[in-house]
């Protein structure tokens, strides 16, 4: 640190504000600086810098799985954010109550500064209690004082997609929904009801995010003829309905428009391009890290919600 100190013409303490990202460093000041710690080789040694801070500068994250799109795409946008302000990561799973606590207890292990819980782990997380100390921000779910929440505005995109078909002058719209006890699924089954109104509301078949439980559940939906419209809870659904509604010989978007949910970098690829919600999973990642530094630095817990919006292809046009 000395070293760079004198390579970049500062103190040794403007160098350690460099180092722990402290606002209190003109930007000319801290390229200098950073520039010299590139030209040295100057990298931290966070074991070193924790004894000395209290702090490891690593982020937890639980997941109960790694297996959907959703859930990796998550993971790699707080990957990516936590990087940008130079947090590392350590990652467990938790299926119930009792991997919960034990993922808790990993992490505690692990010295992390806070934690992520994502997406349907949420679930699970709502029902148990954190160690004293570990900060939490969890992403999708209800408000909660006891930690910060962020999420995606699920139920408007599906209001969205919702009145794209009904604008299209189908009499109704059928939901191939999410699996029961997700809140994203909920949230996007509430925004379809929502947005059917006073028409009719037909039952929701349900799959469990995966193209296959899309084809199955969806083979139900292909052979009924008075199926002309189905807004999909995820587009991994909607891909095996695709196939589903093929292989009944319905014709889309011509006998059954279709809309999925996500935009997944594969949904303008599908046959035909998927109309479907986009959910911006980089903002979504860089929010819940935000809230989870301000939550490390002592801010109370707060919510947010992003936006989402539709993007129109062929497949409901």
């Amino acid at each position: 640190m000395a070293d760079v100190a004198v390579r970049a013409g500062v103190s040794g303490q403007t160098v350690s504000r460099v180092v722990n990202d402290s606002p209190r460093v003109d930007p000319s000041t801290r390229a200098r600086v950073e520039a010299a710690m590139a030209e040295l080789g100057y990298r931290p040694h966070r074991a070193a810098r924790a004894l000395r801070t209290g702090r490891t500068r690593t982020i937890g994250i639980v997941v109960s799985t790694l297996a959907t799109v959703g859930n990796f795409r998550m993971l790699q946008a707080v990957a990516d954010a936590a990087s940008a302000r130079g947090y590392a990561l350590a990652v467990v799973t938790a299926t119930g109550p009792e991997t919960l606590a034990d993922a808790f207890a990993q992490l505690h292990d692990h010295g992390v500064d806070g934690a992520l819980v994502l997406n349907e782990a949420t679930a699970i997380a709502r029902d148990a209690a954190a160690p004293d100390g570990l900060r939490l921000v969890v992403v999708d779910s209800p408000a909660d004082d006891r930690f910060g929440v962020v999420g995606s505005d699920h139920a408007g995109g599906a209001r969205a997609a919702t009145a794209h078909l009904l604008a299209a002058g189908h009499g109704t719209v059928w939901h191939l929904a999410g699996p029961a006890g997700s809140y994203a699924a909920a949230e996007r089954e509430r925004g379809w009801r929502e947005q059917l109104g006073d028409r009719p509301v037909p039952d929701p078949v349900r799959g469990d995010w995966s193209a296959a439980s899309g084809h199955s559940v969806g083979g139900l939906l292909a052979e009924r003829p008075d199926v002309t419209a189905v807004f999909v809870a995820n587009d991994q659904m909607a891909l095996g309905l695709l196939r589903a509604l093929a292989d009944a010989g319905r014709r889309v978007p011509d006998d059954v428009a279709v809309v999925g949910f996500d935009d997944v970098p594969d949904a303008a690829d599908f046959r035909p391009p998927l109309t479907t919600v986009r959910q911006d999973f980089d903002r979504l990642g860089e929010q819940a890290v935000s809230a989870l530094v301000d939550a490390i630095d002592g801010a109370a817990p707060t919510a947010s919600l992003t936006s989402t919006h539709l993007v129109v292809r062929d497949s409901a046009p």
